[in-house]
């Protein structure tokens, strides 16, 4: 099936999203689409995919115009898309949510025909080698297993064209693998695959033609062959470093000591497991794992934003277990949380009030306890053009920016004051590569201007970009501390829990 978008269109009021966008998607093929933060790519996709309606232009699909008033007129023409954060019920085993908005029934009673379903997700399973059992229930997936039901799920409705947002964002390096080649058989058994990603690694491993959408236009079409760099310009419109210029760590004295920290989830169950580790002034302590395996217990912990059931934090020799949480942070910890929108942002809130969300009684924000707006804004106006934040002005609403430039926001207000320790759980989640060279950029000279780091990514690269230590984290236990320059396999092993080793 060949997929054809001729001059979309996209507005939201007075923004154009999308501007005269071309694209062709030919059969068999996998068709990357790479972009800057709110360059248009997932809007595009959703034009495409019947969840929004184009201003102008048409979509044709083998050459004749396709009016998609819905998600389903898109599945029915043979296009389906997996979304970044899955659409699963997670009670239901993996039949049971493939045939979900598509009940099939049998018999004069009208029973749902799960047995045809199973045969279907086994058939599908088999002819790609996904090894997913249809009877499993998807809450006992992995997360690789539970991306793999969802490109079950739009196969089974006969698609012919696939779209995969960010696809690797929660992956091991094994798992990303795993998928790539799936990628790949899918293109050969006649699937177009349209893959959006910031992984430039990934682009030139699997994809066939690359098109790069930058404010909101096409500027360019690349080939496989085209460097990481040459990728990167284009998408960015200027050189951009794709290596972090860290000079040698140079160590000082312990800020961080944590000792035997436990936290248990409600039903007892240990979520941290007595993990124990030190971080000192001028170093990068990365914590490496797959997701959900107590990164966030950690880092919350640490904060005090979760309660433990054993242990100490210890800051600059001062035990911060027990403290409150805004003492905490004004004691200098700057803290990144991995969800922007429900622990890093006021949505409601103006950028302007955002940026002050931990220091709004302090100097120079406030005086008197009474706030100043004109110093407030004024701050704001500097940190938004700093961090290259796009939007329309410090007085639009924190959720009215793209997530990509909600994250700078977060960094912005916890980058902007002294700090003895950052914490930043995946700093540069949906960041594009212009912004993610200039987060690393801020880390490093965190380190350097002599703050203790704790990054937690599941990006593998940039784990091995920043650390000058990488501890990785496997069901709640610190497996093993290791130089950033172990080799990718072998931390790859440790993420899966397949080369347990004792803390160094």
């Amino acid at each position: 099936m060949r997929l054809e978008l001729r001059g979309v269109t996209k507005r939201f009021g007075d923004f154009t999203a999308n501007d005269k966008i071309d694209l062709v998607v030919e059969p068999g093929t996998v068709h990357a689409l790479l972009g800057e933060n709110g360059a248009g790519k997932s809007t595009l996709m959703n034009v495409l995919f019947g969840l929004y309606d184009a201003d102008e232009g048409e979509i044709l699909v083998d050459g004749e115009p396709a009016g998609f008033t819905g998600p389903g007129d898109a599945m029915a023409a043979g296009i389906g898309m997996v979304h970044q954060h899955f659409m699963l019920v997670h009670p239901f085993t993996v039949a049971e949510n493939v045939m979900l908005g598509h009940e099939e029934v049998r018999g004069p009673a009208k029973l749902l025909d799960l047995a045809g379903a199973r045969k279907r997700v086994k058939e599908i399973s088999d002819q790609f080698g996904f090894h997913v059992d249809p009877d499993a229930v998807v809450e006992d997936l992995s997360v690789g297993a539970q991306q793999r039901v969802e490109i079950i799920k739009a196969l089974s409705q006969r698609a012919e064209i696939l779209i995969l947002d960010e696809p690797t964002a929660v992956l091991t390096p094994q798992e990303t693998d795993e998928l790539l080649t799936i990628v790949k058989q899918l293109r050969d058994s006649g699937t177009a695959v349209v893959l959006i990603t910031h992984k430039l690694r990934e682009v030139q491993a699997v994809a066939d033609t690359i098109t790069v959408i930058r404010r909101g236009k096409v500027v360019g079409t690349a080939e496989p062959t085209a460097t990481q760099a040459e990728l990167a310009s284009l998408m960015v419109g200027r050189d951009v470093s794709m290596t972090v210029d860290k000079p040698d760590a140079k160590p000082g004295d312990v800020v961080l000591e944590v000792k035997k920290l436990t936290v248990l989830d409600e039903a007892g169950l240990a979520q941290l497991d007595d993990v124990t580790f030190e971080v000192r002034a001028g170093e990068i302590l990365a914590v490496a794992g797959v997701q959900g395996n107590g990164q966030t217990e950690l880092t919350e912990a640490i904060l005090g934003i979760v309660p433990t059931a054993a242990g100490t934090v210890t800051l600059d020799g001062e035990v911060l277990t027990g403290k409150k949480i805004k003492d905490t942070l004004l004691s200098g910890i700057g803290f990144v949380p991995e969800d922007r929108t429900e622990d890093g942002l006021v949505a409601g809130f103006s950028i302007a009030n955002n940026l002050i969300l931990d220091v709004y009684d302090q100097a120079p924000y406030s005086r008197g306890g009474a706030l100043r707006p004109g110093v407030i804004r004024s701050e704001a106006e500097k940190h938004v053009e700093q961090f290259d934040v796009r939007t329309t002005g410090v007085d639009a609403t924190a959720g009215s920016l793209s997530g990509g430039n909600q994250q700078k926001v977060v960094l912005a207000r916890e980058l902007s004051r002294p700090l003895k320790l950052l914490i930043a759980s995946q700093p540069t989640r949906g960041l594009d590569v212009g912004s993610i060279e200039f987060v690393h950029k801020r880390i490093v000279q965190e380190r350097d201007n002599g703050a203790a780091v704790i990054i937690v990514s599941s990006e593998l690269d940039e784990v091995i970009a920043l650390a000058d230590r990488i501890a990785v984290m496997y069901h709640g236990k610190i497996v093993s501390i290791v130089p950033p320059d172990t080799d990718r396999d072998t931390l790859g092993l440790m993420m899966a829990g397949a080369h347990e080793e004792d803390s160094a």
